[in-house]
Parts: structure tokens; sequence; C-alpha cells
């Protein structure tokens, strides 16, 4: 079997593959301060409740945009399963063509969602990523990741709002009933759930307009997809695992 990892700067999310099928899945939070050993008893106690156990693992695949926490799950993979891990960067074998002026300035968990949506729909494709920050990847028909657009992720935006407005009270983000707020909270909800699907929607007819794609794929994934995806036009999947499954294609490249 076969364990991906992808470590963001607020969440973790691993998933366990039997071949091509994702057969378990945890996300977890982003602690910097945890140490190997705190870390691979979590984990061992997350494959032990499904029964997994750690002599199950016979691969391990990374990608992370947290430093510090690279050297940590390195240990991890050799120290609890007696694996050399496969780490993906820039100079990894993707099948994906990076355009960037500097290729080792592409997060890691960019280029897998990349190899991941190329491989399920060709392209061109736009993939937008709800994580920490919001981001846009732009890849061509030939499979060249041409670039894209980072913005602060959604609940950046809302936390940097209440602390700097002193009568805003921190609001639940869900979708309010309708775009024009009968009190505060509402008020903020639809300012913040609609106000940034139209920036989504704005950004994706520039990037259409800038690269003359006709009808580019667009896509989203992480954890606020499902979220902010359904309130915009341009979104047409939520790939929920477009990141583990991108590893596991990686890994089939490089194993």
């Amino acid at each position: 079997m076969l364990l991906a990892v992808d470590i963001g700067n607020t969440n973790i999310v691993l998933g366990v593959y039997n071949g091509k099928k994702l057969s378990h899945h945890w996300r977890i939070n982003t602690d910097h301060h945890k140490t190997t050993d705190e870390y691979g008893i979590l984990i061992k106690s997350l494959l032990d409740s499904d029964e997994l156990g750690l002599k199950k693992i016979k691969s391990v695949i990374i990608s992370c945009v947290v430093p510090p926490l690279l050297t940590v799950f390195e240990e991890i993979s050799r120290n609890f399963f007696n694996v050399r891990p496969i780490i993906v960067n820039h100079n990894t074998k993707t099948g994906i063509k990076i355009c960037y002026k500097n290729p080792s300035e592409v997060g890691a968990d960019r280029i897998v969602n990349a190899v991941s949506a190329y491989h399920e729909f060709g392209g061109p494709l736009i993939i937008i990523d709800f994580g920490t920050a919001t981001t846009f990847c732009v890849v061509s028909a030939k499979g060249e990741y041409l670039g894209g657009v980072i913005v602060p992720g959604i609940t950046i935006s809302a936390e940097a709002l209440f602390a700097r407005a002193a009568k805003l009270p921190a609001v639940e983000l869900i979708k309010p009933k309708t775009i024009i707020g009968k009190d505060t909270v509402s008020s903020m909800q639809s300012g913040i759930i609609y106000g940034y699907a139209g920036m989504i929607d704005a950004i994706v007819e520039r990037i259409k307009s800038e690269t003359r794609f006709r009808n580019p794929m667009v896509i989203a994934t992480g954890g606020l997809s499902g979220l902010i995806a359904p309130e915009t036009k341009s979104i047409k999947e939520i790939k929920p695992f477009l990141t583990l499954e991108g590893l596991r294609l990686i890994y089939k490249k490089n194993r």
C-alpha cells in the first residue's frame, strides 16, 4: 500500500492507496511544533483505527509547503515504515513542463494538482485550490504549467476582518439566505461568500482573456471548495482528493 502525504500550512491530508483505490484518508492540523515521534504515533493510531498497521505501508510519497515539517515526515517514513519516501519538487518527473521563471518557486501541491487534473481532463485547465491561500494554476493543452495567481485564502481574509474591525464579530462561514443581509452576521457572511465567489469568476475571466483559452476546464479542490464553488459561474467540477490522486500518479512515474 502507498501512503500519500500532502503537508499544507493549515492541514495535513493523508491517504492510503491500495493500487488505484483510495481506501482511507484523514485530515489533521498542521503543527510546526510536533516532533517526529508525536506525528508518527498519531499516524500509527490512525492506521490502527482502520486496521491497517504500519507493516502494510510499503511506499510513501510526500508533497510539502512547510519546510520544517519535511524533515519530520522524512524521518517518520524511515523510522516508522522503513521506507525512503519520494519527495515531490520541481525536479520530480511528472510529465508537466513548468514554465515559471524560477521553477523551484512553484509549490509542490500546485505541481501535484496540475498532474492530477491534466491526467483526468487534459488541457487547457484552470485549477483553483481553496487552502490557506487560494491559488489559481493555469495548464495549457500541451501540459505546460504556465503560472497562476495567489490570493489570501477565505479564512485568512475573514479573520483579518474580525481582527481589524472592533464591532464586527467572528462569524461562521456559511452561505446566507439572501445577498442582502438583514443583520451584521448575515451581511458579513454575504460579503465573504459572494464577494469571494465574484472574485473567483473575475480572475478566471481575466485568465481566459489573457491566454485566449476558448473553453478551459475549471476545477476546484481544497477544504473550502464545497462552500465557494457552487456560488461561482466558472467552476465546473469539485475534486476533493485531487492532490492525493496526483501524488499517486507521480509515485507511479517515479517508483
